[in-house]
């Protein structure tokens, strides 16, 4: 049997408060479905901080301080981009875990080089090395994209608050 998003948030929240980690999320193609789906957990307050709905580039830039010229040079849908969102929500936030999206949801705004489904995704956690991961989900509808990745993003925040114990 699958486990269902809450039970998938609630492992995420149980490691990290295991860990003892506080959790920012920085979103773009997401909205802050990452951070709707953490805090629908009762007691997650002690866990969770904020979220930044970094859906613009100018929000990349204003709220977790991802420079122009990176986006310039590689676009919002990249790897350095999404690392960029996971380091700077870190600082920005002053939590000890954050987790990254940024990707094509669609149904429009795909490219050859970035199609409709692509997703970057990066988890940052203080004193250690920011994780990333690329999914091409395909154009599987907006809706399922979106839904993909927050699974996704939450089995980052797992594996990032989880390595204190596999250290």
């Amino acid at each position: 049997m699958n486990p269902t998003l809450y039970d998938l948030t609630e492992e995420t929240l149980r490691l990290a408060r295991g860990a003892g980690l506080t959790i920012a999320t920085a979103e773009s193609c997401t909205g802050g479905l990452v951070a709707a789906a953490l805090t629908e957990v009762p007691g997650s307050s002690d866990v969770v901080d904020r979220g930044f709905v970094t859906y613009s580039n100018a929000a990349k830039t204003a709220l977790v301080g991802v420079s122009e010229e990176l986006l310039a040079a590689h676009g919002a849908v990249s790897e350095p981009v999404a690392r960029a969102m996971a380091e700077g929500a870190l600082a920005a936030a002053g939590v000890s875990l954050t987790v990254a999206i940024t990707g094509v949801a669609g149904p429009g705004g795909g490219s050859e080089d970035k199609p409709v489904g692509l997703v970057h995704f990066a988890a940052a956690r203080a004193g250690r090395p920011t994780l990333h991961r690329e999914r091409r989900f395909g154009d599987l509808g907006r809706a399922e994209i979106r839904r993909r990745s927050v699974i996704e993003a939450l089995a980052m925040l797992q594996e990032a608050a989880g390595a204190i114990a596999a250290a």
